[in-house]
C-alpha cells in the first residue's frame, strides 16, 4: 500500500519543469508564477538548439498520406480472403523542417513488396495508411529492418535509458523484460534496438498479435553481440500461437500479426509499443493510419434525414494505386499532429538528461542506483515545433466546400486543444472517435466555440465547412498548454500554447469551390445507431498513482494500481502478476481514480468502452486528491463527442471517470497511460482475459 506522503508533491515541480531551460532555442520567456512565490521568468519550449522562431512557416504543402500497397491476398482456412503487407521499418533522410533547411534522419514504416506495378515501395515518418474492409482480416509481417547496407545494426537515434524496467536485450534471455541493477549510473544503451507494432484501436485481435510490449524483436543483424536476447519474452510463446491459429511463421526480425477487422468503421494507428521504449521509438518516425472502413456501421448506413437516403460524407480519400504526388484532389484528409523539437543540423532532439527536465543531476542528488532517479529518463517532454504528417508548420490548399478531417494526437505529452476559431465563418461538427461513429452529429461551433479536446492517441473525425470562409490564408490553432495538462480553460487555468510557435497548427489557403458541394450538412446526418453494452457484471476501482522521489522535487516514475477495500490505493510495479483478469465474455465497469496533478489518456488493449461518467473526489486545500478515495458531488456525463465508443479516455485529475467495456477475448494484453513517458516507466500494466494460457511465460 502507498504510504500518503508519497502522493500529491509534485504540483509545483510539474508546473515549472521548464526552468531547465539552458538547452533551450527559443529566446523568448513566459513568467510562472511558484505557488506563494514571485513571478519567474523562464524560458518557454526548451528544446534542441534550432530556433523555433528561425522556421519558417506555411511553406510546405501538407503531405497526404498514400495508401499502403498490398503484398497480395491470402485465403484463410474455410475460403474467406484476407488482406496481406510486408511492411518494415528503416531509417531514412526525410525532409521534415522546410526545405533550405537541414534534412532530419528518422524511422519509418513502408512496404517493402507490392502486388501492384504502381505500389508505393515508400518509407515515411508517419507512414502510409493501411486502408482495410470491415470482415476482412489483415495480415502483416512486420519487420525490424534498422541495418545498415552491410547488415549491421543501426543504434537508437535519441538516448536509452537502460536504468528503466525496459526490453534490455543485453540481459540476455535471463535478464530482458527487467530492470537491470548497475553499481554506477549507466550511460545510454547503443545496441540493436527492439520493435514490435501495436494497432491502436484493433478490436478482437488476438494478443500474439497486439504487439504485447515484450514480444519485441530485433533487427536480423549481423552483429547482434553475442550473449543479447534477439527476443522478447513472449515472442516465442505468441510466435507458436501465431502459427496454430493462423499457420504464420515469425523467424528472426520479423512476426506476422492478423487483425480480424470486424468492429465498428473507425480510424486507428499503428505504432511501436516495446517496453520501457515506446516514447524513443515513437518519436524517431514510426507510426501511421489504419482505417476500417464499411459494415452495418459504416459510412453508408449514414441516413440524410431530409430524405432518408444515404448520405454522402465529404471525399475522395487517397485510394491504393493512386499516383504519387497525386494527380487528384482529396476531400478527406487523415492528420497526425505530433510535436518535436530539433538541432541546427537537422537531427531530433531529445533529452539526453533528467537535467532537462528539472535541473536534477550526477551531483545533486545523484541518480539511480545512489537514488530513485533514472539519470535519463524525463516524466514528460513537449516538443517546441508542431509537426502534421512529417512536415513543420504545413499548408493546406481548401476550396470552400466540405472536409472530412480525420485528427491524430500523436504527441509525446502534450494535450491538444485545436482551435478553429480564428477562422471567420468556418463551422466544425464531430461525427466520430477512436471507436467510430458519434451517437449524433456534435457541433463544436456552436457548442464549444470552434475548439477541441485531445488528449494523447485520441482521434477526432470532423466535418469542417469552409463554404463561408472568406478567401485567403487562415491558421488552425493550438490552446493547450504547454506543460502538463490537469483540466481547466485556456488563459483561465493555464496559459496557452505560445501563439508565435506551439499554438500554431497547419494554415488553410481557402480558395473558391471548383464544383458545387454534392456532400450531405452535417446537421442532416443520421448516424448509424449504437447498440449499447449489456449490464456490467463487475466493477474494477483502478488507481492512477506518482511517486514522489525520496531525493528530489519531483516524480521517480508514474504507476498503475488498485483501490483496496478502504480505498486506498495499491500500487503496481510492471513486472507484479496480473490484478485485472476479467472472465471471457464480462462486461465491466473500470473506474480510473486519479490521484497525480495530471489527466491521464488512459488506453486499454483489445477493446473499446462506453465512457459512463466522471465524477469529484474529495480534495485538499492544494486541489490535490489524497487518499482514501473519496467520492464528491453527483456524477457528470460524458463530453458529446464521447459519445458511442472509445479505446482512450481522459481521466482529469482529483475525479474519478468511469468506463464500460466487454472483454470478449481471451488472452494477455495491457492498460496504460498514452503520455509515452508515463508508459515507459511503470505506468502501464498487463492484463488477462480468461484463464492462464497453457505454457504462457511466467514472469
Amino acid at each position: 500500500m502507498m504510504d500518503p506522503k508519497d502522493m500529491g508533491r509534485l504540483q509545483l515541480s510539474r508546473r515549472t519543469f521548464i526552468r531547465a531551460a539552458g538547452v533551450a532555442g527559443a529566446g523568448f520567456v513566459l513568467y510562472v508564477h511558484t505557488p506563494g512565490g514571485t513571478p519567474r521568468a523562464v524560458a518557454a519550449v526548451p528544446g534542441g538548439t534550432l530556433d523555433p522562431t528561425a522556421v519558417p512557416k506555411f511553406v510546405t504543402p501538407l503531405l497526404i498520406p498514400p495508401v499502403m500497397p498490398r503484398a497480395g491476398t491470402l485465403k484463410l482456412p474455410g475460403g474467406k480472403p484476407a488482406d496481406y503487407y510486408e511492411i518494415s521499418v528503416k531509417q531514412l533522410s526525410q525532409q521534415i523542417l522546410p526545405a533550405g533547411l537541414p534534412a532530419t534522419t528518422v524511422w519509418g514504416y513502408g512496404a517493402v513488396t507490392s502486388a501492384s506495378k504502381r505500389g508505393l515501395l515508400i518509407h515515411h515518418a508517419p507512414s502510409l495508411t493501411i486502408e482495410s474492409r470491415w470482415d476482412r482480416p489483415v495480415r502483416v509481417k512486420w519487420i525490424n529492418d534498422l541495418v545498415d547496407t552491410n547488415g549491421r545494426y543501426l543504434p537508437h537515434l535519441l538516448p536509452v535509458d537502460p536504468t528503466l524496467h525496459w526490453a534490455n536485450p543485453p540481459g540476455g534471455d535471463d535478464g530482458r523484460d527487467t530492470r537491470p541493477t548497475f553499481s554506477d549510473p549507466p550511460g545510454p544503451y547503443t545496441g540493436p534496438v527492439p520493435m514490435v507494432t501495436h494497432l491502436h484501436g484493433a478490436v478482437g485481435v488476438g494478443d500474439e498479435s497486439d504487439g504485447y510490449p515484450e514480444a519485441w524483436f530485433l533487427p536480423a543483424a549481423n552483429n547482434v553481440p553475442a550473449g543479447y536476447a534477439t527476443e522478447g519474452t513472449w515472442y516465442d510463446f505468441f510466435g507458436s500461437k501465431a502459427s496454430s491459429r493462423y499457420a504464420a511463421t515469425w523467424g528472426p526480425g520479423f512476426a506476422v500479426f492478423q487483425y480480424p477487422n470486424d468492429q465498428r468503421e473507425s480510424t486507428l494507428w499503428y505504432h511501436d509499443h516495446t517496453l520501457g521504449m515506446t516514447r524513443l521509438n515513437v518519436y524517431a518516425g514510426p507510426a501511421g493510419f489504419f482505417l476500417v472502413r464499411g459494415g452495418p456501421q459504416g459510412d453508408k448506413a449514414i441516413l440524410d434525414s431530409r430524405s432518408g437516403a444515404t448520405a454522402l460524407l465529404p471525399g475522395p480519400a487517397p485510394i491504393e494505386g493512386d499516383k504519387f504526388p497525386p494527380n487528384k484532389t482529396y476531400y478527406e484528409i487523415p492528420i497526425a499532429v505530433q510535436d518535436r523539437a530539433f538541432n541546427e543540423d537537422g537531427s531530433l532532439f531529445y533529452p539526453d538528461s533528467r537535467e532537462f527536465f528539472d535541473g536534477a543531476t550526477a551531483e545533486d542528488p545523484g541518480f539511480v542506483p545512489q537514488t530513485d532517479l533514472s539519470p535519463i529518463w524525463n516524466p514528460e517532454f513537449f516538443g517546441n515545433m508542431i509537426m502534421v504528417n512529417g512536415s513543420t508548420w504545413p499548408f493546406q490548399v481548401v476550396e470552400r466546400r466540405r472536409y472530412r478531417l480525420r485528427f491524430l494526437n500523436g504527441c509525446q505529452s502534450r494535450f491538444l486543444i485545436l482551435d478553429f476559431a480564428a477562422i471567420p465563418g468556418v463551422q466544425v461538427w464531430a461525427i466520430g472517435n477512436e471507436g467510430g461513429f458519434l451517437a449524433a452529429p456534435v457541433n463544436l461551433t456552436a457548442t464549444n466555440g470552434n475548439r477541441l479536446l485531445m488528449g494523447l492517441a485520441e482521434r477526432a473525425d470532423l466535418i469542417v465547412d469552409f463554404t463561408n470562409v472568406p478567401l485567403g490564408n487562415h491558421v488552425l490553432r493550438n490552446v493547450g498548454p504547454d506543460e502538463p495538462f490537469g483540466g481547466g480553460e485556456p488563459d483561465e487555468d493555464f496559459d496557452e500554447a505560445d501563439p508565435a510557435t506551439t499554438g500554431q497548427v497547419l494554415q488553410l489557403r481557402v480558395v473558391p469551390a471548383v464544383a458545387p458541394d454534392p456532400t450531405t450538412p452535417p446537421q442532416f446526418l443520421v448516424l448509424p445507431p449504437i447498440t449499447p453494452l449489456p449490464a456490467a457484471t463487475n466493477t474494477r476501482p483502478l488507481a492512477l498513482i506518482e511517486i514522489a522521489s525520496t531525493y528530489w522535487d519531483g516524480p521517480a516514475e508514474a504507476m498503475l494500481g488498485f483501490l483496496d477495500e478502504d480505498g486506498m490505493p495499491v500500487h503496481k510495479m510492471w513486472e507484479e502478476p496480473v490484478s485485472e483478469n476479467p472472465k471471457v465474455g464480462d462486461t465491466e465497469i473500470w473506474e480510473f481514480h486519479n490521484f497525480t496533478a495530471d489527466a491521464h489518456p488512459m488506453h486499454v488493449h483489445e477493446t473499446t468502452f462506453e465512457v459512463i461518467n466522471r465524477q469529484a473526489l474529495v480534495t485538499n486545500e492544494d486541489g490535490e486528491t489524497e487518499p482514501p478515495s473519496r467520492l464528491e458531488g453527483e456524477p457528470r456525463p460524458p463530453e458529446p463527442w464521447e459519445s458511442g465508443f472509445k479505446d482512450t479516455v481522459i481521466a482529469y485529475p482529483g475525479e474519478v471517470t468511469r468506463i464500460k467495456a466487454r472483454f470478449n477475448n481471451p488472452g494477455q494484453f495491457v492498460w496504460h497511460c498514452h503520455i509515452v513517458e508515463h508508459e515507459d516507466n511503470e505506468m502501464m500494466r498487463p492484463y488477462r482475459i480468461g484463464p492462464v494460457q497453457q505454457g504462457q511465460p511466467t514472469a
